[in-house]
């Protein structure tokens, strides 16, 4: 066994690391499918930041400043290894380890069993009578998948100081706190779920083998994190049903930083776009919702619900915009294409049935513009956050902290945050179509002094969780 890893520790040191400046001195050590910023090429071909490089390393990258982390996760794009290479892949004293794994490994792991097959899982997904095919190409993938956390754990190997602490974030990385077990037991490891965690029965669903095999990987680490107690419940159940020794559990749910909110939210730029909005819906009452496209953010339910809305209510009718920015998702996955041409069409079935020459009921947007958004959670009337299934759903934990105009939250019982703001916000149930319908009609209509109350309170459950908790509540269960 030391033999075979000592050999694919060196196929990945020739092929696979890339920018590294703390080899073998990093005491804290965070891996995650993405890294924290992303690149593209300039005018010249140099390599420049692009933003972050997705929403858990927006919200992890503030929280690790002035810690002399690394960060290892997987090159995105040309420009990343190019950055990479010549030296820029440090964003705010974090030092990037960027891996380059096969074109072919990659995909396997992170389209057909990452997000086609434990994605689907975890948010009970699957059309169960077509989907999935656990076949011999499944198999496959799921040996990619192996190979990737295998990469991940030989860089960790050489990248993590003795006795360092090492944060696995997400599903994309369920074997890795095994594999880390096994080759550097003096590492302390904790993995955290962002997605919610499949209940004993949806994971049945999986090859038994490979069920075991990635619970017994979480089971490698000094503990597991979840957002919320439902989620931390699934997976503590699931493990029982397996026959498999259950690690420490621990929740700590993340919040967004009010005061990264307050300076984005002052920017000219947001300024600039809250002009555009203001022109575009005038005097009209807003609906917002803000989400990537993707099967779970239950899109097409908000559309169908705000359609019942104005056939059930015509006094709402020229009076009120739905306002959906749903930023592109996983565009290589069938399914989520197929899904985002439905949200177009059923958005222009609805502005078909009832616009008029000047009022667009539903105005869409698929441009993924952080100003934008932030200038409409500002604003909104409503906000709408209507998941199926989410892990936190972070959105309606913004809203309230940005949100100037004493605007409702109307949040799925499904979502994680639900457990922390149930009390002040309007429950949806998302699969009830007529229901959500009636829950907006109540948000909209409802008083000045209720919207007033309820959005003053909702900031102060917000409130009470810090930004850096979350973070804290890792790196303390990994040292105890």
């Amino acid at each position: 066994m030391t033999g075979e890893f000592e050999m694919q520790r060196d196929h990945h040191r020739r092929i696979q690391r890339i920018g590294s400046h703390l080899v073998g001195g990093a005491d804290l050590v965070v891996a995650s499918n993405r890294g924290p910023v992303s690149f593209s090429l300039d005018d010249a071909g140099r390599p420049v930041q692009a933003g972050s490089g997705g929403g858990l390393a927006a919200a992890l990258q503030p929280l690790l400043r002035g810690r002399g982390a690394s960060w290892v996760a997987c090159a995105m794009s040309d420009a990343d290894r190019m950055a990479a290479t010549g030296g820029l892949a440090k964003v705010d004293g974090i030092d990037l380890v960027m891996l380059q794994p096969d074109p072919t490994t990659y995909r396997m792991a992170y389209d057909v069993v990452a997000n086609s097959t434990l994605w689907f899982c975890h948010h009970h997904l699957f059309d169960l009578a077509r989907r999935p095919r656990l076949d011999r190409f499944w198999t496959e993938a799921w040996e990619h998948y192996r190979e990737l956390n295998q990469a991940f754990a030989a860089v960790i190997c050489e990248t993590a100081a003795p006795g360092a602490t090492v944060l696995a974030q997400d599903y994309h990385l369920s074997l890795l706190p095994g594999m880390l077990a096994t080759q550097r037991a003096d590492l302390r490891t904790v993995h955290f779920t962002h997605t919610p965690f499949a209940d004993p029965s949806a994971l049945r669903i999986l090859p038994t083998r490979a069920a075991r095999e990635l619970l017994a990987g979480m089971a490698g680490a000094a503990g597991c994190g979840f957002h919320t107690t439902r989620w931390e419940a699934a997976f503590l159940a699931c493990c029982a049903d397996n026959d498999v020794q259950a690690p420490p559990t621990f929740v700590s749910p993340l919040s967004p930083d009010p005061e990264y909110l307050a300076r984005r939210a002052a920017s000219p730029r947001c300024a600039a776009a809250a002009e555009h909005l203001d022109a575009l819906i005038g005097n009209r009452q807003m609906v917002l919702s803000v989400d990537r496209v993707e099967p779970s953010k239950n899109l097409l339910r908000g559309f169908w619900s705000f359609d019942e809305l104005l056939h059930r209510h015509p006094e709402m009718r020229e009076n009120v915009v739905l306002l959906s920015f749903a930023y592109p998702s996983r565009q290589s996955l069938p399914e989520y294409l197929a899904y985002a041409t439905e949200i177009e069409h059923t958005a222009q079935r609805v502005n078909d049935t009832w616009g008029t020459d000047d009022w667009t009921p539903v105005l869409l947007d698929v441009a993924d513009d952080v100003d934008r958004s932030f200038a409409a959670l500002m604003r909104y009337d409503v906000l709408l956050a209507n998941p199926l299934r989410d892990g936190l759903n972070l959105v309606a934990k913004e809203g309230p902290l940005l949100n100037t105009n004493d605007g409702v939250l109307a949040l799925s019982r499904e979502a994680g945050s639900f457990s922390e703001l149930h009390e002040e916000a309007v429950e949806v149930n998302p699969f009830d179509v007529t229901g959500t319908a009636e829950v907006l009609l109540q948000a909209l209509q409802m008083s000045p002094e209720e919207r007033r109350r309820r959005a003053r309170a909702l900031r102060t459950l917000v409130l009470c969780c810090k930004p850096g908790q979350w973070l804290t509540d890792q790196i303390a269960l990994a040292r105890n």
